[in-house]
């Protein structure tokens, strides 16, 4: 429950402060542009909220937040006082019309920039794109792609973070299936893999699926066989194990680490063997019943055992990203660029079917996402925040009625033919938009059901 509750309270932090942003967008340059502002509303429905400033425009917070909207004057949508023509929206050059409906999306942008600056700044804890494991016969080991190198460049762009390396290797797979990665080795040596991928590329851009697909594993730490926490509810407490024990051996095989053991014990369920483990400095004998447990309908082994792990066990992959004031400046510009262009590609990419539509999200999972980006710290939400209001922008440029993109082809059509669109064709935009959207969102949900019931 209190993971639902996170969750929840993140995505509706997360959402007014988008929303905000970019109807703040349209308020402030409809202002400056003379245009009277009627209503300013974070969220839809029942105002919870509401308060009227000296020039008459109405403050709302409303009780649905998933969105929200700027009221401006408009003679479409009622009688306008002679006086007040010039300042409605549909009195007003196309152009200013234009500039007004890019302003909300636009500052959609500033706020990454923003939010990419105060991370950069603060610091940005990372994890360095070290390789793990590679799957024997995977088209990594083919690539000649081993376990400790480091993923230097991936086609002519640097990578710096594991994040960096995961997003440039699927931009650089999709549609080629080919790319070259330079790879530092443990031994501190550089030398440049080609890597091709002989099965299905669309199937890599499902999410997580990318480094299985290759058969790169993620580095992981080796852990120590030695008992972190004993839950007392398990069968190791009933056996007397105790927290600080190392695992030496079970039955006689010797136990070199955690996953060894984990493997070791998943693979027995129902049955009993011999540990020997040290403890306080002497080996000490004991008969372990292992008890059994259903993993996603798979009977496995369980002893309700947790591993003792050191955080300095993650020293070799931990980065930072931090700059100065000035210098993350440039790097918060180039950060939204870099992000815009990818999602841009990959929109675009997903339309004609190159990428996988499994990757659009609804609701429920940008709520678990927030949820998880909240508790993990300040820096991990911001960079949520930057790459949701980042898409938020792009989303709402796409030529669909309805959204500021649709609305800004108008205008366009508008200069073009010396006239405005016709009311009929507006209308009829307004219903392929709104089942253009529903569309999406139905889609959207149906991911995330999928996802929730899939685990």
């Amino acid at each position: 429950m209190s993971g639902i509750l996170t969750s929840t309270l993140a995505f509706i932090v997360a959402i007014a402060v988008l929303v905000a942003v970019h109807e703040f967008g349209h308020f402030w340059v409809a202002r400056r542009l003379g245009i009277k502002v009627l209503r300013f509303s974070i969220g839809f429905g029942r105002p919870l909220w509401r308060r009227s400033g000296a020039d008459g425009t109405e403050y709302w917070v409303s009780a649905i937040p998933l969105g929200g909207y700027v009221k401006m004057l408009d003679e479409r949508e009622g009688n306008v006082a002679p006086e007040d023509l010039p300042r409605c929206f549909n009195s007003q050059p196309p152009s200013r019309r234009i500039a007004v409906l890019f302003a909300g999306p636009a500052f959609n942008f500033v706020f990454a920039v923003v939010a990419y600056w105060i991370m950069f700044v603060v610091g940005v804890p990372a994890m360095k794109p070290m390789i793990g494991a590679i799957e024997p016969g995977s088209t990594a080991e083919v690539a000649g792609l081993r376990s400790g190198d480091q993923i230097v460049a991936v086609g002519d762009a640097a990578t710096r973070t594991m994040m960096d390396a995961q997003l440039q290797l699927l931009s650089a797979m999709v549609p080629s299936g080919m790319t070259t990665l330079e790879l530092e080795g443990a031994d501190g040596s550089r030398r440049v893999a080609r890597i091709e991928y002989d099965g299905d590329n669309h199937a890599l851009t499902e999410p997580g699926a990318l480094f299985p697909g290759l058969g790169i594993g993620l580095w992981r730490p080796t852990i120590p066989a030695v008992i972190g926490q004993v839950m007392p509810e398990g069968t190791a407490a009933q056996a007397g194990l105790r927290d600080g024990d190392r695992v030496l051996s079970a039955d006689g095989r010797p136990m070199a680490d955690w996953n060894e053991w984990v493997e070791y014990v998943r693979a027995r369920p129902g049955e009993t063997v011999r540990l020997v483990v040290e403890r306080e400095g002497a080996s000490r004998a004991l008969d372990l019943f292992i008890g059994a447990a259903d993993d996603q309908g798979e009977r496995v082994g369980r002893i309700g055992a947790a591993p003792q792990v050191s955080p300095e066990l993650w020293d070799p992959v931990r980065t930072e990203q931090r700059y100065g004031p000035v210098g993350a400046v440039g790097e918060a510009l180039a950060e939204t660029w870099r992000m815009t262009a990818l999602t841009v590609t990959m929109m675009g990419r997903m339309i004609v079917g190159q990428v996988s539509v499994k990757n659009i999200s609804g609701p429920i999972n940008i709520a678990q996402a927030a949820g998880f980006m909240a508790a993990s710290g300040l820096a991990d939400f911001l960079r949520f925040l930057a790459i949701v209001s980042i898409s938020l922008g792009i989303i709402n440029l796409l030529p669909i009625p309805l959204l500021d993109g649709g609305q800004i082809v108008y205008q366009c059509v508008e200069i073009a033919k010396g006239s405005p669109v016709s009311d009929r064709a507006q209308i009829i935009g307004q219903q392929v938009g709104i089942m253009l959207l529903l569309m999406l969102m139905t889609f959207a949900f149906y991911n995330d059901i999928v996802r929730l019931a899939t685990g």
